[in-house]
């Protein structure tokens, strides 16, 4: 379980791939490896995976076919930054909203906009979970916690604040790329209900 606080971008140094697996090697500081051992969750841009292995300043996590197919992880490249978040633990504050680090599906960023006085990204994402993609809701994009802008019907906007570039990789984001997406789980629950009560008003 996560906050969608990203906590730093770490570099990956090295990607061993094999039929179905993709064994990522990232390079962690030692205040994100501090009291991590083999069998913790970590979320690698929002997914959630095992740290299978580490060694001094390295972490390695391995990634399974599904996982490569459903997330942007399959795109990484040896330099590539990844949001790193641990997982939240008993007593911990949360400044953003509960993340379980299992991937929905990709958004397509469409538009970028930097100016000095704003950043703003638009998202395009397949219109079946516009649903719960809501106007001043939440909506997790590679492990970040973010607040959601403007909405059509099959696109939104993100209005980044400089902190959230700062520490996060969407700020290198480019138009075309694919952003990992996380959905709300209480905008869903309550979507996917309201939905079932009116299916089955209309059968009455």
């Amino acid at each position: 379980m996560f906050t969608g606080i990203v906590q730093a971008t770490c570099e990956v140094v090295a990607i061993n791939k094999k039929d179905g697996l993709n064994t990522l090697e990232i390079a962690m500081e030692p205040e994100l490896r501090e009291g991590l051992i083999t069998g913790a969750s970590v979320a690698n841009n929002g997914v959630c995976l095992t740290v299978t292995r580490i060694e001094d300043d390295r972490v390695f996590f391995d990634v399974m076919e599904e996982t490569l197919t459903v997330t942007n992880l399959s795109n990484l490249t040896l330099g590539s930054m990844v949001n790193i978040e641990r997982s939240l633990t008993f007593g911990s504050e949360i400044g953003g909203h509960i993340l379980s680090g299992h991937v929905h599906t990709q958004a397509r960023i469409l538009e970028v906009s930097n100016t000095d006085s704003h950043y703003d990204i638009k998202l395009e994402v397949d219109p079946k979970w516009m649903n719960y993609i809501l106007y001043k809701g939440f909506v997790g994009v590679n492990g970040c916690s973010l607040t959601v802008g403007e909405v059509t019907d099959s696109s939104f906007m993100l209005h980044l604040i400089p902190e959230t570039l700062k520490l996060t990789n969407l700020g290198q984001a480019e138009v075309g790329a694919m952003l990992n997406i996380e959905i709300d789980s209480q905008t869903q629950a309550i979507v996917d209900t309201v939905e079932r009560v009116l299916a089955k008003r209309e059968k009455v």
